[in-house]
């Protein structure tokens, strides 16, 4: 997939980081925050640029990846606070606390055009679903929400899977029933959060996808 994105060179002290955003802004794809059930609604092609921002995050290990999805238009249903997206690999070293004071200092950027390679991608989803049926398994998603911001911490592998469960959720969301209508449908979810020790109600980030209105003009695919 050909990703279309705006690049910046924010410094902090001594140190330059790399964040990059979508060039054009996700318009329907929004995300309520996960206390501890959050949901991520967007339209076939706001799930398809996840799919893809998931899978260059997942070979980018030393970019942050930000979506500023509080800017999109917001759906008509669901509750929750509604929330931006960081995505950073673990040896990135980011801190949440860090993050308002790096985003104040992105500037206007530079355009960037990326490629991925979805092939490569669904093979290191399938090698992370492989190695988390074993008992031992420790390549989860550590995720925490700060200043209206919700933070995706993983590896290569994780961040592939999410990109996987993505390109599933555009693949089949448009074919569900009342679509049409202009109800939201569940098509996939976020897998490899990590949870809280001890049991309680586990972290979930479902994917549902939301055809944007007017409804009248939506078509599901067949028909």
């Amino acid at each position: 997939m050909r990703l279309r994105l705006r690049e910046f060179r924010p410094r902090t002290g001594p140190h330059e980081h790399r964040v990059v955003q979508p060039r054009s802004p996700l318009r329907h794809a929004s995300l309520r925050d996960p206390a501890p059930i959050g949901t991520l609604m967007a339209d076939h092609d706001g799930l398809n640029r996840l799919a893809g921002l998931f899978a260059f995050a997942a070979c980018s290990r030393h970019t942050v990846v930000h979506l500023p999805l509080r800017d999109a238009v917001p759906p008509d249903e669901g509750v929750g606070e509604f929330v931006d997206l960081v995505l950073a690999h673990h040896s990135y070293g980011l801190r949440a606390s860090g993050w308002p004071a790096l985003r104040r200092g992105l500037g206007p950027g530079r355009p960037l055009t990326v490629e991925t390679d979805e092939a490569r991608t669904r093979r290191d989803a399938a090698a992370w679903r492989a190695r988390a049926r074993h008992a031992d398994f420790r390549d989860d998603l550590r995720h925490l929400t700060h200043a209206r911001t919700y933070f995706l911490f993983g590896s290569r592998g994780v961040f592939a899977e999410a990109a996987d469960s993505f390109a599933h959720a555009a693949a089949r969301g448009p074919y569900a029933e009342r679509v049409a209508r202009g109800h939201a449908s569940l098509a996939a979810r976020v897998d490899g959060l990590r949870q809280p020790p001890g049991g309680g109600h586990p972290f979930e980030v479902l994917i549902l996808f939301k055809a944007y209105p007017p409804y009248a003009h939506f078509r599901r695919p067949g028909r």
